[in-house]
C-alpha cells in the first residue's frame, strides 16, 4: 500500500501535467499571431533552401539525399529500424521543443518579466488591448488620471487630453521660473497609463520632502520641465517621456498656448488664475483665458476625429473640465465626431467652485460654456454618476469642510432627455477619502460604451 505522502505528490504531479497541458492547449488559440509566423519562418526556410539548390543544378538535392541514405544505412546496420526510426523521431522532437521552448523564454522575458505571467496570458491580454475601442479622455487634476488607470485595461488605444491652465504648487512655480506649460496634470496621466517597471514610475511621481529650490517639486514635474527645455516644447517632452514610461496610449496637451484662467462671479466680482479660481467666494457665472481662442494641437483633433468614445472627466468643473473647452477647435471636433459622447460627474460637490450644484447643474455649466462659443447643441447628453449614498462619518467630515454629496435627479434629468446611467463609481471598499475608484469608474464607462455599441446595431 502505497505512502499517503506518495499519494500527494502523484496528485501534484498530475495536476502540473493538467495545468501545462492546458496551457500548451491555449497557444492553440486563434489570433496571437505566432503560429502563423512560425510556420511561415519555416516555410520560408524550406524555399529558401529549394531556391540555392535549384540555383545549383539540383545538386545540393542529390548530395542531401545520398548523404541521408548513407547515414541512415550505416545506423540501421547497428540498430534495427523499428528501434531507429522512433529514436531519431524522438530526438528530432526534442530539439524542436529545447529551440522553441528557449525561443518563447527569451520573449517572455521582454514581455512578461513577472514569474507568475505565462507568455501567452501576456500575449493575449496585449491582443485583448490592441482590439480595444478608441477613447478620448478629457480633463484634469486627478480625476483624469483616475480614469486611465481604470481604462488601460480594456485598451490600449488611449487619448488623454489634459487642461494647461494650472498655476499653483510645483507646476505654478515651474511655469513662473522656467516659462514652461504646467506639467503637473500631464505627469499624473503618464504615470497612470505607464507600463513601465513599478519602481520607475515612483521615481516620475517622488516629491521632494526637503532641499532648497527642491522642496515641493516632483521628480517628473522637473523632468518634463527639462525635456521641455531640451526638446523646444511640451508635446515633444511628452513623446519621449512616454518612451522612457512605456506609456499606454499618448498623452496631448489641450493647448500649446500659455493660458491664463479668469472667472467672473455672481457678486460682479472678476478673479484671474486657476488656483484663485478653485476659491472663489461666490458662485461662478463665466469663465474665460488669456489669450482668447487658444489653439489645439493636431495629434489631440486627430485622436477625436477617430475616437469610438469621448469621455469628459472626473474632475473640477471648473478648473479642470471647462478649461478644455475653452479651446474653440476641439469643441468643434467633439461637435463633429460621431462617437457617444459621455460626462462623468464627481462625488462631492467642491467648496468655492460648485456650492450647491447637483448633477443636472454641472451639465447646464458645461452647456452655458459651449454657448459662449456660439455652440447651441447639446454635447454631452450622456452622463455617469454616484449612485445615492447614505449618511456616514465620512460624508459628515466632508460636509464638516463644506461639501455635500452631487445629488442626482434621475427622474427631471430624463425627462430633459439626458441618458443617465448611475453605478457605484467609489468602489465597494470603504476607504479615508471618498473617491473614484479606478476599476469601478472604468467598469461603468465600459458598460455604457458596450450599450451604446448594441443600439447602434
Amino acid at each position: 500500500m502505497p505512502k499517503p505522502g506518495w499519494v500527494g505528490r502523484g496528485e501534484l504531479r498530475q495536476k502540473d501535467l493538467v495545468s501545462r497541458s492546458r496551457r500548451a492547449a491555449r497557444w492553440l488559440r486563434p489570433g496571437l499571431v505566432v503560429k502563423r509566423w512560425v510556420l511561415t519562418s519555416g516555410l520560408g526556410l524550406l524555399v529558401a533552401l529549394l531556391g540555392a539548390a535549384v540555383w545549383a543544378d539540383l545538386q545540393p538535392i542529390y548530395w542531401m539525399l545520398s548523404s541521408i541514405q548513407w547515414l541512415l544505412g550505416q545506423v540501421t546496420g547497428v540498430l534495427p529500424r523499428r528501434i531507429t526510426g522512433p529514436l531519431v523521431l524522438l530526438i528530432g522532437a526534442a530539439l524542436i521543443w529545447l529551440g522553441q521552448s528557449r525561443s518563447f523564454g527569451s520573449i517572455q522575458q521582454a514581455l512578461a518579466p513577472e514569474k507568475d505571467t505565462l507568455l501567452v496570458d501576456a500575449l493575449l491580454a496585449q491582443r485583448r488591448l490592441n482590439r480595444g475601442p478608441n477613447i478620448v479622455a478629457i480633463g484634469g487634476g486627478t480625476g483624469l488620471s483616475t480614469l486611465l488607470s481604470g481604462l488601460k485595461r480594456y485598451s490600449s488605444n488611449l487619448t488623454a487630453i489634459v487642461t494647461v491652465a494650472d498655476d499653483g504648487g510645483s507646476s505654478g512655480v515651474l511655469r513662473r521660473e522656467l516659462g514652461v506649460q504646467p506639467p503637473g496634470d500631464i505627469r499624473n496621466c503618464l504615470a497612470a497609463l505607464a507600463r513601465e517597471e513599478p519602481l520607475l514610475t515612483r521615481l516620475f511621481q517622488y516629491r521632494f520632502k526637503a532641499g532648497s529650490g527642491l522642496e515641493g517639486h516632483s521628480f517628473g514635474n522637473l523632468f518634463l520641465s527639462a525635456l521641455t527645455a531640451i526638446t523646444g516644447n511640451l508635446e515633444s517632452a511628452i513623446t519621449a517621456s512616454s518612451r522612457v514610461l512605456a506609456v499606454q496610449g499618448q498623452v496631448v496637451p489641450a493647448t500649446n498656448a500659455d493660458v491664463r484662467l479668469w472667472a467672473e462671479l455672481e457678486n460682479g466680482e472678476r478673479i484671474e488664475g486657476e488656483s484663485k479660481i478653485g476659491n472663489a467666494t461666490s458662485p461662478i457665472v463665466r469663465l474665460g483665458c488669456t489669450p482668447a481662442r487658444p489653439p489645439a494641437l493636431p495629434s489631440a483633433l486627430e485622436a477625436i476625429a477617430h475616437a469610438d468614445l469621448i469621455v469628459l472627466g472626473p474632475g473640477s468643473l471648473y478648473t479642470s473640465l471647462l478649461p478644455n473647452l475653452l479651446v474653440p477647435e476641439l469643441v468643434e471636433a467633439i461637435r463633429r465626431s460621431k462617437a457617444p459622447r459621455l460626462y462623468i460627474c464627481n462625488l462631492m460637490t467642491q467648496p468655492g467652485e460648485t456650492d450647491g450644484l447637483d448633477v443636472e447643474g454641472h451639465l447646464r455649466a458645461i452647456e452655458a460654456q459651449l454657448a459662449s462659443l456660439g455652440v447651441q447643441e447639446r454635447l454631452f447628453s450622456s452622463v455617469l454618476a454616484q449612485e445615492d449614498l447614505d449618511d456616514s462619518p465620512l460624508i459628515n467630515h466632508y460636509r464638516h469642510q463644506g461639501a455635500e454629496p452631487v445629488l442626482c435627479n434621475l427622474r427631471e434629468l430624463r425627462r430633459h432627455g439626458y441618458e443617465v446611467m448611475q453605478a457605484p463609481l467609489q468602489g465597494a471598499r470603504p476607504t479615508a477619502t471618498l473617491r473614484h475608484d479606478p476599476r469601478s469608474v472604468a467598469l461603468a464607462v465600459m458598460k455604457y460604451f458596450r450599450n451604446h455599441q448594441r443600439g447602434a446595431q
